[in-house]
């Protein structure tokens, strides 16, 4: 009879197994839990292999047990010295931490499992990621061998890699490698039974960095100023907030000229149409009169020609490199703009929006946002600079209704 019980009183699992016509019970220090059941059933199994091999000796299994001074009389086995009744180190740690496939092994095999649920743009960032900078840390490494100190010696390893234009990497993308880690170690962790490494390592601290709309002034410089097969273009990301994926991938069957609604279903990204970036960001734009009238010209020129509303002339999909490169940078400079991002243009469409008096709930619809947070948290210090209300409204209420001479009590 060999079998893992639990002891009521304690919580406890307890070895319970026949050695030479005894029957043994000992009690472990391990929580009843089905991982902990699995390795007790690992140590009864070592167990019985030793017993049937003639070399098991009681001591070394349960150092500190009666019964381990009782058959060590009996048999001349050196005993190590008393302990606590426990399961002996070495025993624990043959099945406290079984044998776990090699990082670069198990992320092969957690990488084809979810495949089939993420997008392919998040698993082509997760491959690069893994191959850049986990795999050479820690490919070779059994993941249940990984320790906490590893993770920390290799984020601080991170910081002193270079990144863009010669500087370390942000703190940003250091956490999103760590992020890759953490999901990966944890789902490792789940399936072998040990506790990930990444618990309890806090993400580093980012830095907030400001968005740069552009002014209505500069906007409509710019609509001046670009080539004219590029201005329905602007014109649409700038007054409609759309996404550079979301732009690129915008087909005709999905612009409503009837009801005057753009509707965002697809995006372009790493040159396929996938599922929009979050459930949220399915949604209806209203178009206003000069994207209307955009749109009404660009069918115009692409109507017939591709499914896609903004194309090449062979009726492909805009790249997103050959837009940045040969048509956006160049023009910010020639108008002696800073240069940033295309998707300031989005910004820039929040910002107007909301300094027109819209209201913040049906900005964060048009712009797929799942609720105003974000508006409150990025975009509020904009709006009192283009809609000069900074305060001076309240003053001019109070000012008439709190004057001095109607305030009961308040001599003039």
């Amino acid at each position: 009879m060999a079998k893992v019980t639990v002891r009521r009183e304690t919580g406890k699992l307890v070895i319970d197994f026949t050695y030479r016509g005894v029957r043994c019970r000992e009690q472990t220090a391990l929580a009843d839990t089905a991982e902990n059941r699995k390795r007790c059933e690992g140590v009864l199994k070592k167990l019985r292999e030793r017993v049937r091999a003639g070399t098991f000796v009681y001591g070394e299994f349960f150092p500190g047990s009666a019964l381990a001074e009782r058959f060590s009389s009996d048999t001349g086995e050196q005993l190590p010295g008393r302990r606590a009744l426990r399961v002996s180190p070495a025993a624990e740690a043959a099945v406290a931490t079984p044998p776990t496939p090699t990082f670069r092994d198990f992320t092969t095999t957690w990488v084809a499992d979810h495949r089939i649920e993420w997008r392919r743009s998040h698993i082509a960032v997760l491959e690069s990621t893994l191959s850049v900078h986990l795999l050479p840390a820690f490919g070779d490494r059994p993941v249940g061998a990984i320790t906490k100190s590893d993770v920390l010696a290799f984020r601080s390893q991170l910081a002193e890699k270079p990144g863009r234009a010669g500087s370390r990497l942000s703190n940003k993308r250091i956490n999103n490698v760590l992020g890759v880690l953490r999901r990966a170690m944890a789902d490792a962790a789940d399936r072998y039974g040990f506790t990930s490494p990444c618990t309890n390592i806090k993400p580093l601290k980012i830095r907030k960095t400001d968005v740069q709309p552009f002014s209505l002034d500069e906007v409509q410089r710019l609509l001046a100023t670009v080539r004219a097969d590029w201005r329905d273009y602007f014109t649409l990301r700038f007054l409609t907030g759309v996404r550079t994926g979301e732009a690129h991938g915008l087909k005709w069957k999905y612009v409503d000229f009837e009801r005057r609604l753009i509707l965002i279903r697809e995006t372009f990204v790493l040159g396929e149409d996938e599922y929009t970036k979050t459930d949220s960001s399915q949604r209806d734009i209203q178009m206003s009169q000069p994207v209307f009238e955009a749109l009404r010209r660009q069918h115009e020129a692409t109507g017939k020609l591709s499914d896609y509303v903004f194309c090449t002339r062979d009726g492909n999909p805009i790249d997103n490199k050959n837009f940045s490169d040969r048509v956006w940078y160049p023009l910010l400079r020639h108008l002696g703009l800073a240069p940033r991002r295309p998707y300031q243009m989005r910004h820039t469409a929040a910002t107007l929006w909301l300094a027109s008096g819209e209201a913040p709930e049906w900005v964060a619809r048009q712009l797929g946002h799942a609720s105003t947070q974000m508006l409150f948290q990025v975009y509020s210090r904009y709006v009192p600079n283009m809609t000069r209300q900074d305060g001076s409204a309240i003053d001019r209420l109070l000012a008439t209704r709190f004057a001095s001479t109607n305030v009961p009590g308040v001599q003039p």
